[in-house]
């Protein structure tokens, strides 16, 4: 089976500083606008929750109150990159590769 490839969904800011998503609230509404969103189950493990989209899912973790960046595995990824792109493109958020360390924005 293929290695599928992984990217953090985060906020820029100012060197050292990470800008919250918004809210556990607010970026669940935010990404159920692009057809992403739980199961109905309870948070796994230590506290992450997953978010099921097109060609992706979405790891946050539950422990704070603001979602500072989600992992983003992508099982599709000539599915999940448009859905990615937008998101990125209206929320003014950027993807991170976490092989190359390579920024999109």
């Amino acid at each position: 089976m293929a290695k599928r490839r992984q990217v953090v969904l985060m906020k820029p800011g100012k060197p050292g500083e990470m800008p919250p998503l918004g809210s556990q609230r607010e970026f669940r509404a935010c990404m159920a606008n692009y057809n992403t969103a739980g199961d109905g189950s309870p948070p796994k493990g230590l506290g992450t929750e997953f978010l099921y989209g097109p060609g992706l899912v979405i790891e946050i973790a539950t422990a704070a109150d603001d979602v500072k960046q989600a992992i983003v595995t992508l099982q599709d990824e000539d599915v999940a990159f448009p859905v990615l792109s937008r998101v990125c493109k209206e929320q003014g958020w950027s993807l991170m590769d976490m092989e190359t360390g390579r920024v999109f924005k």
